[in-house]
């Protein structure tokens, strides 16, 4: 051997015969922002009716979740009341820079770069022919009703408002508050589209924080706008008769930097960080908060080992690592056995030991000594005695929670050398000379997990590398899982992976396919485990950042809202918020 060197769950966007089937109803009325429907109203599946269902989606350029809810301004906060809406928003799930170009993109399309392909500020790549915009969706869905798009930056006009009814550009902010409540004033549109850049512009300059004065003053600007536009919004003379969607989302957030490295956490990349709010003055309040991504379980179904259950190698060569050959193994553990020394049982081993800790028994093992510790030992060829390393004295197995644990086969010069690690922390012997006897490691017994008197444990994700990683990396990826070629930059050196994660049959598989499989004997016992501990970091998934609002899940509820079933070619990539509302019928 020698040195060579995202639970995620599928969206599908639900057509509009869902929206009222996903509604509770109840009776009440919210004094505070009176829209009375209609007794006649009803859910028009077809998208055929008197378009009584219209969308405002008010877009408010880098503006930050967090600084929202830090500050509080009047109306961003009172429309809440009657809102699905969040704090920790997330402009899209992945971790390129982010521009306003692919962020107001992916905010009118539904699908995020990956697909409309525009990353920077030029629009380059851009295809609405295969990625449509809301103003092209409503278009051919709907047929002659009217969409507007007023805007203060020209290229949100040029490049993605090409099928609205009526664009325009206007001078500022200011200027767009007052295109808007004209527009609601005398148009009727089904669809209204404003977008402010006052934000990004202050927090450009400034800086993107709760602190930063000229920051704070343009979030509270356009907080008063949308408070104006709210107020002319109920002054239309059709109001009664109208069921308005209200969207107030920020298109990003903002911060010095953008993006991360493959695995990173996206909560913690502030350019992503959004508010949004799906308003209507019937909607039950729902906050959306971002789920604890520091504090994630470390779950799955994986084979019990105890005194007659376990697994074996089926070649019994894999792994002798003779005088001198370098590799690196590591997995990870949760004893459920009893505390202390345990007899001083050989959990894992490649060494045929059947009572104790035998000298003269060549080979290694991991066992459980003296206080509860994990203590890596060895024996050779033609001697009669241990050689050692005791695990740290304060990560016990004992406590019965999951453990990270690795060793480091080397040769330090001449002599071949092991260093063990529990939870990234050093063994009390930091360096084990192998070199007793003649130092040969090999064993003609194969690799066992557990089988062994008074074992009681889980193993999984069993590695082997064949170099021996730096000990600082060791220590640095300690808490890492699952191992994969993102969060792993040793993967291509991998030889073997057992997860031990199959959950039915007799056989553990290597996941590389590069390794002999194990065989358990005994009685397989799979068992699932979901387990907080602090010495595992699981992989934080998709999943974890799908569970607020994105950018992508905005043109689904108002496609809904619309009653527009999105074609399939659309490839919407977005989620469905279902509202919970209560219908008056005064």
């Amino acid at each position: 051997m020698k040195k060579n060197i995202r639970s995620v769950f599928n969206i599908k966007t639900i057509s509009a015969a869902f929206l009222l089937g996903f509604i509770l109803l109840h009776s009440a009325c919210n004094k505070n922002f009176d829209n009375v429907l209609p007794k006649s109203f009803r859910n028009d599946t077809l998208g055929l009716g008197n378009n009584s269902k219209k969308v405002l989606y008010i877009i408010l350029d880098g503006v930050k979740g967090s600084v929202v809810s830090s500050l509080a301004p009047a109306n961003l906060t009172q429309i809440t009341n009657n809102a699905i809406f969040s704090y920790d928003g997330v402009a899209d799930y992945q971790r390129n820079t982010i521009t306003n170009a692919a962020a107001w993109t992916t905010m009118l399309t539904g699908v995020d770069y990956t697909k409309h392909n525009v990353s920077t500020e030029a629009f380059t790549g851009l295809n609405l022919q295969t990625t449509p915009t809301l103003f092209s969706g409503i278009k051919s869905s709907l047929g002659n009703v009217r969409t507007v798009s007023l805007a203060s930056t020209a290229a949100f006009n040029d490049n993605l408002a090409a099928d609205a009814t009526v664009k325009q550009t206007l001078a500022d902010d200011a200027a767009v508050k007052t295109a808007v409540i004209a527009e609601l004033g005398a148009g009727n549109p089904s669809l209204l589209v404003a977008q402010f850049h006052s934000a990004e512009v202050a927090g450009m300059a400034n800086g993107y924080t709760g602190s930063t004065t000229a920051y704070t003053t343009a979030i509270n600007t356009l907080d008063g706008y949308v408070g104006e536009i709210l107020t002319a919004l109920r002054a239309r003379k059709t109001y009664a008769q109208e069921s308005w969607l209200v969207v107030v989302a920020s298109n990003k957030g903002g911060a010095a930097t953008s993006g991360g490295a493959p695995g990173s956490n996206i909560y913690a990349d502030d350019s992503r960080n959004t508010f949004v709010a799906f308003y209507n003055p019937k909607f039950k309040p729902n906050a959306i908060n971002k789920p604890d991504v520091t504090n994630l379980p470390y779950a799955g179904v994986g084979a019990k080992f105890n005194a007659t259950n376990g697994a074996v190698q089926s070649d019994a060569n894999f792994l002798n690592l003779g005088t001198n050959i370098e590799a690196t193994i590591r997995f990870n553990i949760r004893w459920d056995g009893s505390a202390g020394n345990s007899g001083y049982c050989a959990i894992l081993q490649k060494r045929g030991l059947t009572n104790g800790i035998t000298g003269g028994v060549p080979g290694w093992a991991f066992i459980k000594d003296d206080g509860g510790i994990i203590s890596f030992n060895a024996s050779f060829t033609g001697t009669t005695g241990n050689s050692q390393a005791k695990g740290p004295t304060s990560q016990k197995l004992d406590d019965g929670k999951w453990h990270a644990v690795a060793v480091r086969f080397f040769n330090n010069g001449a002599t071949h050398t092991a260093s063990m690690f529990v939870d990234g922390i050093p063994a009390q012997t930091a360096n084990l000379g192998l070199t007793a006897g003649n130092g040969n490691l090999n064993s003609p017994s194969p690799l066992q997990f557990g089988k062994y008197t008074n074992v009681d444990c889980f193993i999984t994700e069993f590695a082997v590398y064949n170099i021996a990683i730096p000990n600082a990396d060791i220590i640095a990826a300690s808490k890492k899982t699952p191992l994969t070629p993102i969060t792993d930059p040793y993967y291509n050196n991998l030889v073997a992976y057992f997860k031990t994660s199959e959950g039915v049959g007799n056989v553990l598989n290597d996941a590389l396919g590069k390794a002999p499989a194990m065989n358990l004997v005994g009685a397989a016992n799979w068992t699932n485990y979901a387990d907080i501990s602090p010495n595992l970091s699981p992989a934080i998934s998709e999943a974890a950042f799908k569970a607020v609002p994105n950018g992508v899940d905005i043109p689904v509820l108002i496609y809904n809202w619309l009653n527009i079933a999105a074609p399939a070619q659309w490839s919407l990539m977005g989620k469905f918020y279902a509202p919970v509302v209560s219908y008056p019928t005064n």
